[in-house]
């Protein structure tokens, strides 16, 4: 059993994910820095100096001051600012692995072909090619 875990382990995909869950670990501590301390203050002050993880329903009736005071006294709140925080960091954390995604597939596709094979003769044409110069075929009929 030993042996079939070391195996398990030595696989190159298991140990891909190991460090991508690592990085994405990190990267999630960076990104919620980033929207709690860089992208959520500016869009609460234009929303009329708005502090977004701070909003919350109060279920207890016994208005507290803010939601630490509510945490503190063990009273029954929801935390909709917290969410809102959550989605924004969520919403940037996407868009950014989709331009890493976007970058990687345009290196792995490789530069647009600009040429094409003649179906008659198999030579290389430019693509925009109409006839064939070695054979003389008629490419629009093609």
């Amino acid at each position: 059993m030993l042996k079939e875990f070391r195996e398990f382990i030595a696989r190159g995909n298991v140990i891909d994910l190991a460090v991508a869950v690592i990085i994405g670990a990190a990267f999630g501590k960076i990104v919620t820095s980033l929207v709690d301390g860089i992208v959520m203050p500016p869009i609460g002050l234009a929303l009329g100096k708005v502090d977004f993880s701070n909003l919350f329903i109060d279920l207890s009736v016994q208005h507290p001051l803010s939601l630490a005071d509510a945490k503190a006294k063990g009273l029954p709140v929801i935390a909709y600012g917290a969410f809102i925080n959550d989605i924004v960091g969520f919403l940037i954390v996407a868009f950014v692995i989709f331009l890493i995604v976007k970058a990687i597939n345009s290196r792995r596709q490789g530069p647009a072909a600009t040429t094409k094979d003649c179906p008659y003769c198999l030579t290389a044409i430019p693509i925009a090619a109409t006839r064939c110069a070695a054979c003389c075929a008629d490419l629009k009929a093609a």
